[in-house]
């Protein structure tokens, strides 16, 4: 049964178990699962192996992925990787599970706010330029350049010359990161119209996710027919063989996560890296060597 055949009731449900298993994840290592299962914790039955397989196939996609990143420094790679979608496809929530156990020296998000005065005079890809990355570094931008061919677009933030000019200049700038060595990969996440609905009425009612609804996500469900149409110009003229688009179906926000990690671990060939042994050294000790205490009233209290 898929998502937007169930009931509003076991779809909120689910959504909060999403949620608990959102805690659970940076918490949680692999060989801990089956005694929580025991535990009653992860819980039985058909749905509970649904879970099962997704922590699972999380844990082993992550270690894949800190090979991956291993290799990446090794190897001194430049990988750019662009999250795009609509509000609520899904794109924080796979960034996530991407970074949660990389380097974050290795591995760094790049999220832009509003361009100031001074960058919207500027040559239109000077600020995501400086966020590009040097030898050994993975980049992951949540929400790219193509902000120009989607939310610009539709909110009238960029004339139609600026759009067009766009259009005419992103192959061309793409090949150039392609041509300087840069590995480029680029994610749509596809929702429904019924399943943004829905996590954005999920949104109103949780206080700890209210945060994530701006006036703009808002008044991106009055324009989705603009939207739709924008993605759909957007993927068909910059859809190029150097730098093509990947959708990902993103109803199922768990399957959405698998298959983009899944995917983006076969687009970059790579091996284990030979490492030193590690050794931990000896402590040195001298007899002179007394310890200061630390007064009491710097402590934190200690309430739990």
């Amino acid at each position: 049964m898929t998502d937007e055949t169930q009931d509003p009731l076991s779809r909120i449900k689910d959504e909060i178990v999403d949620s608990f298993d959102e805690e659970l994840e940076m918490q949680l290592e692999e060989d801990r699962l089956d005694e929580l299962v025991a535990e009653g914790l992860i819980g039985e039955g058909e749905a509970a192996l649904d879970r099962r397989v997704y922590f699972r196939e999380l844990f082993r996609l992550q270690h894949e992925l800190v090979r991956l990143q291993d290799w990446v420094q090794y190897k001194k790679l430049k990988v750019v990787v662009l999250f795009e979608g609509r509000d609520s496809a899904g794109k924080g929530g796979a960034i996530k599970r991407v970074t949660q156990r990389l380097n974050p020296r290795v591995c760094r998000v790049v999220a832009l706010p509003a361009p100031t005065e001074r960058e919207r005079h500027q040559w239109y890809f000077q600020r995501y330029a400086a966020h590009l990355p040097t030898a050994g570094e993975m980049v992951l931008f949540d929400r790219s350049w193509y902000n120009r061919a989607g939310v610009e677009r539709v909110m009238g933030f960029c004339t139609p010359d600026e759009l067009e000019e766009f259009f005419r200049s992103v192959p061309d700038f793409e090949r150039m990161l392609v041509r300087s060595g840069i590995i480029l990969l680029k994610y749509w996440f596809s929702i429904t119209d019924e399943e943004q609905e829905f996590r954005f009425n999920m949104r109103i009612q949780d206080p700890l996710k209210q945060w994530k609804l701006s006036p703009m996500d808002l008044q991106s469900r009055v324009h989705w027919e603009e939207y739709t149409k924008a993605k759909e110009e957007m993927l068909d003229r910059t859809h190029i063989p150097e730098a093509p688009w990947w959708v990902v179906h993103a109803v199922d926000k768990k399957k959405a996560r698998l298959n983009c990690i899944a995917h983006l671990l076969q687009q970059i060939p790579y091996e284990a890296v030979p490492k030193p042994e590690i050794i931990l050294p000896e402590r040195m000790r001298n007899a002179d060597y007394h310890r200061t205490p630390v007064p009491p009233e710097m402590y934190v209290p200690e309430i739990y």
